[in-house]
């Protein structure tokens, strides 16, 4: 892969005057470029279909890529991505399975806070907002101008009232 490549590939979804079908094609073609089974064409593949709604064709580029092994910038994306989409398509427990997962697996990650979010939307379609609002309120908190120790102990005794 080139830094021709990547630009294009970031041309591609930057393209305001593509609609969503149209930019599942660019990047079809730019995929096609890669040698059959890449794991960033698969993932590229997955997005422009998630992101255009056809999350039942996302799914299983999703898998093929993160089963063909993605760097430790897009595996993270893909995970979260690929559980966003199957929350969207009902399997809500091996949804939460893969954020909860992604959010315990490093917090030091540049996309922890997305893994929150994430799986705060998971928890709250599992009926568990309580938990989701810690989750989402502890992501939030070391962004705050003031109040960050407070809002951490405040999103603690959400889920531990003797914390």
């Amino acid at each position: 892969m080139t830094d021709d490549w990547s630009t294009r590939l970031a041309a591609a979804w930057a393209d305001d005057a593509l609609d969503d079908l149209q930019r599942v094609a660019a990047i079809d073609v730019l995929a096609a470029e890669l040698p059959e089974g890449d794991a960033r064409a698969l993932f590229e593949r997955a997005g422009a279909r998630d992101s255009a709604g056809m999350e039942g064709e996302a799914e299983p580029l999703y898998r093929a890529a993160l089963a063909a092994g993605l760097d430790d910038e897009l595996r993270p994306q893909a995970v979260i991505q690929l559980a966003s989409t199957i929350r969207n398509l009902g399997a809500l427990d091996e949804s939460l399975a893969l954020l909860r997962a992604e959010y315990e697996r490093d917090p030091r990650s540049p996309l922890h806070d997305a893994a929150a979010a994430f799986y705060a939307l998971a928890l709250v379609s599992s009926g568990d907002a309580v938990r989701a609002a810690s989750i989402a309120l502890t992501a939030l908190a070391p962004h705050l101008p003031l109040y960050t120790r407070s809002v951490t102990g405040y999103a603690r005794e959400l889920v531990d009232p003797e914390a």
